[in-house]
């Protein structure tokens, strides 16, 4: 026992150096971070070199159901109730319309192979109903991984969110349905009505436990004010959401959802901070889970004509994804970047899919289809090799599609705009300097006619040498007859506060902090110290607040 754990961990440690680094690999290609992960899980795993195995994905499961905990309940927080009200008619139109057209083009086209290959009817329905459902899932993780790398903001943004926040809903209901249809039409008996009623405790039985939950962390959050309290108390609700949802058979995914969703609602303000922390925390996190995605996707001795299936199946989900969503958005009239671009962000697929198909295999299993392989292998098999493939190509269309609308970077915030900045992107020029043997009585007429309230004083060769400000004025200036005979060089300050202009904004501005400096003087270099500039701190907050607004609507 003790040595299997010690496994795990050296498992989990290769996962997260090495998702990290395929990561970096993959943005350095331009191709976004997540398809990294799972290309390091595709060599590390089942098609590869098989570093991580099934028994160890099958003993990690209930960091991977974590995982999805912490998913659900960042996607819930990006969901508002004035966003809701908005664009509920739209949503829900698109919803139908990407969902149903999915279900549809990926049913009849895995039928038309089925019904040629087992040359039996209700077979080939029965598995083109079941890939049909699951076609209409789309992975929320991936696909919202890739809005945050992006920091993508606008309405595509707003509709991807909310779409993949209730495809899943719309998978199972069509799964539950679709599977009770399956199994009366292949021979295995079921009841259509058992199954409503399961589908409709796991989804309504989650949004219920999700609601309360929130509502009880809503309420302590009222009393606590540090970061890492709050933290706490928000994992420990996830995690008490992901094992209360798993006990009562509820969708997890759900129920975390509703949790973020009820959140960030109930208590905006205070929850605003919260959701950031847990972002940063879920990275590592959110890397061991593509790796895994990709480690357990095995490919391998799949007959041709499944393959035909695999690629019918891309081909009209995504078909259907980019026509649905088209169709939807157009009989609501949705805004234009809605109707070109929504549909081609919908293609990844992931854990939901996998869950369904695996859901599916226990139904199916004594359904033949081929020599050695049931319906519930090939749904299986078909599922995985498409997820491999849409999880490749998803994200990059993601990418591609909140480009073309020119919501990339969008998203930004004063700490991103500060930490991107260096000192010359925001100082202030022309800068008044004093030479040294500048007098008092023309220094204090430059603090009476000029806002800048630190002057820098320079020499001969103009370097700067030392300042002035009304701190050293105030025990000679009541002193009238030295105004003549003192000089600028009597009163500096030596030159010890100083910045180049080409220093990180973020570094100079906890410098200026800790000095309890509102201004600094900027110099040319460490070795030219010709004052180039002012670090005003009212001045550089104003300066980024324009530059988070000027990104926010200009793109």
């Amino acid at each position: 026992m003790h040595e299997g754990f010690i496994g795990l961990f050296i498992i989990l440690g290769i996962s997260v150096f090495l998702g990290i680094l395929g990561a970096w690999a993959f943005r350095r290609m331009h191709i976004p971070q997540v398809v990294g992960y799972i290309a390091i899980g595709l060599l590390i795993g089942e098609s590869g070199f098989k570093l991580v195995r099934m028994a160890d994905i099958t003993a990690l499961q209930p960091f991977n159901l974590f995982a999805l905990g912490i998913i659900g309940f960042l996607v819930g927080g990006e969901i508002h109730i004035s966003t809701l009200k908005k664009y509920a008619k739209q949503f829900t139109a698109i919803l139908i319309g990407e969902g149903l057209a999915a279900f549809i083009l990926v049913g009849l086209s895995s039928f038309a192979v089925l019904w040629l290959v087992t040359q039996n009817f209700n077979t080939a329905l029965a598995g083109g109903i079941i890939l049909g459902a699951i076609a209409s899932a789309t992975d929320p993780a991936s696909t919202i991984d890739v809005l945050w790398e992006y920091r993508s903001r606008g309405v595509l943004t707003t509709a991807v969110v909310a779409i993949v926040a209730m495809d899943d809903a719309l998978a199972m209901i069509l799964y539950g349905l679709g599977t009770s249809i399956a199994e009366i039409i292949a021979g295995g008996g079921g009841s259509m009505s058992a199954h409503v009623i399961k589908i409709s405790i796991e989804l309504f039985g989650a949004v219920a436990l999700g609601v309360v939950l929130a509502l009880v962390l809503s309420f302590f959050l009222r009393w606590l004010h540090k970061p890492e309290r709050s933290l706490s108390l928000a994992l420990g609700m996830i995690l008490l959401s992901v094992g209360l949802a798993v006990w009562a058979g509820m969708d997890v995914i759900m129920a975390t959802m509703t949790l973020g969703f009820v959140l960030a609602n109930v208590v905006p303000r205070r929850s605003k901070a919260l959701f950031g922390v847990i972002r940063n925390f879920s990275i590592p996190v959110y890397v061991v889970f593509f790796v895994f995605v990709g480690a357990r996707l095995s490919i391998g001795n799949m007959p041709p004509w499944l393959w035909g299936i695999v690629l019918l199946y891309v081909l009209f989900r995504s078909l259907g994804k980019v026509f649905g969503a088209w169709i939807g958005a157009k009989s609501t009239n949705s805004d234009p970047v809605i109707r070109k671009y929504l549909g081609s962000s919908l293609f990844a697929q992931g854990g939901v899919a996998v869950g369904l198909s695996i859901m599916a295999s226990h139904h199916m299993q004594h359904i033949m289809v081929a020599e050695n392989m049931s319906l519930g292998d090939m749904i299986i098999f078909t599922v995985t090799a498409t997820t491999l493939i849409v999880q490749v190509i998803g994200p990059a269309f993601v990418k591609w599609s909140i480009k073309r609308s020119g919501e990339i970077g969008r998203n930004v915030t004063e700490e991103d705009i500060i930490e991107e900045f260096t000192v010359k992107d925001v100082m202030d020029t022309p800068v008044i300097t004093v030479p040294e043997s500048e007098s008092l009585r023309s220094i204090a007429t430059l603090f009476s006619s000029h806002d800048q309230t630190v002057y820098p004083v320079i020499n001969s060769d103009n370097r700067v040498i030392g300042t002035i400000s009304p701190e050293e004025l105030k025990g000679v200036l009541v002193d009238h007859s030295s105004w003549e005979w003192l000089l600028a060089a009597d009163v500096m300050i030596d030159a010890e506060d100083y910045v180049v202009q080409d220093s990180p904004l973020a570094e100079t501005l906890d410098k200026m902090r800790d000095l309890q400096l509102e201004q600094l003087t900027v110099v040319e270099s460490e070795d030219d110290l010709r004052s180039v500039g002012m670090l005003i701190s009212h001045q550089v907050r104003k300066r980024v607040t324009e530059e988070v607004f000027i990104r926010q609507q200009s793109k």
